[in-house]
């Protein structure tokens, strides 16, 4: 673990943001005290065309019209 000065933190930002990416433990300290420590963002994971199949079902009426009750709230001429 790396624990540094908050002036020496903004000085070598660049490589401890370097050292963090590449998996150290970089910890940011006011005086002798630990107050930060800094990590690599998780990634997002990308959307997958399909991810959901065989885990949803579509009922048998979706695509029946809808009854006269529920087409007059939409205000449709």
């Amino acid at each position: 673990m790396a624990q540094f000065s908050v002036h020496d933190a903004k000085t070598n930002l660049s490589r401890l943001i370097a050292d963090a990416l590449a998996g150290g433990e970089v910890v940011i300290a006011r005086g002798s005290v630990p107050v930060v420590r800094l990590v690599p963002v998780a990634q997002r994971g990308r959307r997958c065309f399909g991810a959901l199949k065989g885990r949803i079902a579509i009922d048998a009426r979706f695509d029946e019209p809808l009854p006269d009750e529920d087409l007059s709230g939409w205000n449709i001429d």
